[in-house]
């Protein structure tokens, strides 16, 4: 098999998931559409990944190519059935393409926090294995605020009630990461508009506290991200 993953920032990949795909035998063509770089003909790959970023999905001026990602995402979900999954901004742009809206929140999510699934997403092939309360990285200020039609809402934290979502059968967003390295966090850190937004929320020093808070429990989150993919996969597979 092989995937298609649309980066908006070279920091923001597919993380620890490489490894599953390696594992599996996934080939992956990126795309880092910040760069120039366009996206290829969706012929020939069976799954579509969108990741975060530092813009909205509504930052159009700056980022024109956002307008060409929501056609290629509607059309990949809609037109083909290619099986889809995004994050962060990734899952809101997927909202977005397919007649939701996002808007900015009262207060940020930012920090290891947690994310609970609700009986459907209990019930659901792609968070099977899990546990219904899940510990993630959440480092975001918009979230979707009116779902598209047809879309199941599959997890909830406090602040954000879609934490994560189910279009159709194959299309899936997540709002929060579980798919760090050791690396995640000095990465995005590095990105003035992830700092500002971690310092703003946790306060100076955020930076290596989240990092530090992060190391303790890597091996938790490589174990929930690699399970939650390889959930992906089999549902790719069919």
């Amino acid at each position: 098999m092989k995937f298609l993953v649309l980066q908006h920032i070279s920091v923001e990949h597919t993380g620890s998931w490489r490894d599953v795909m390696r594992a599996n035998g996934i080939d992956w063509d990126s795309v880092n559409l910040d760069e120039g770089e366009a996206i290829p003909a969706l012929d020939g790959y069976n799954a579509l990944i969108s990741m975060g970023g530092p813009m909205d999905v509504f930052d159009i001026a700056e980022n024109p190519w956002l307008e060409t990602e929501k056609s290629v995402i509607l059309q990949a979900v809609q037109e083909r059935g290619i099986a889809f999954l995004g994050v962060c901004l990734g899952h809101q742009i997927l909202a977005e393409a397919l007649g939701g809206k996002v808007g900015r929140m009262a207060v940020p999510e930012v920090g290891q926090m947690t994310v609970s699934l609700n009986a459907a997403g209990k019930a659901d092939p792609l968070f099977q294995g899990l546990d219904e309360t899940l510990t993630c990285l959440q480092w975001h200020g918009s979230e979707i605020q009116t779902p598209p039609e047809a879309c199941e809402i599959l997890a909830s934290s406090l602040a954000c009630a879609s934490q994560a979502v189910r279009i159709g059968k194959r299309a899936y967003g997540l709002q929060f990461h579980i798919e760090m390295t050791a690396e995640t966090v000095c990465e995005w850190g590095a990105i003035p508009a992830y700092k500002q937004a971690l310092e703003a929320a946790l306060g100076a020093g955020a930076l290596a506290r989240l990092d530090a808070d992060i190391a303790t429990r890597l091996p938790e989150f490589n174990r929930t991200a690699e399970r939650l993919f390889e959930n992906f996969i089999a549902i790719v597979r069919g």
